[in-house]
């Protein structure tokens, strides 16, 4: 029996800073997830997925994130991507240092 489909959205890495981004609804990248397309239809995912493929000059690595609707936006279901969120891990800058994880 399939698994059911559960809310996504599509994350990558920027190309250039290396940067956790995710796809929103304008076609365009954000370093915050609370601004991505959550998507609850399969079939509409991957197509983004795809469209988001196709910016292989800005991102790398694109694939679809298990997520769900915050307060102020899709929020993260899994450690992985809730660990992302937060920007690099290998010493504080950047989204590190601001929010003092």
């Amino acid at each position: 029996m399939p698994r059911q489909f559960t809310p996504k959205v599509v994350t990558a890495n920027r190309l250039l800073e290396g940067d956790a981004v995710w796809f929103t609804a304008q076609d365009t990248w954000s370093t915050d997830i609370a601004d991505a397309e959550l998507m609850t239809d399969e079939a509409h995912a991957d197509l983004r997925l795809l469209q988001a493929q196709g910016q292989a000059d800005v991102i790398a690595g694109a694939y679809l994130a298990d997520a769900k609707e915050g307060d102020n936006g899709p929020e993260p279901t899994h450690f992985r991507e809730a660990f992302r969120t937060r920007g690099p891990s290998n010493y504080a800058h950047g989204k590190q240092e601001q929010n003092h994880v």
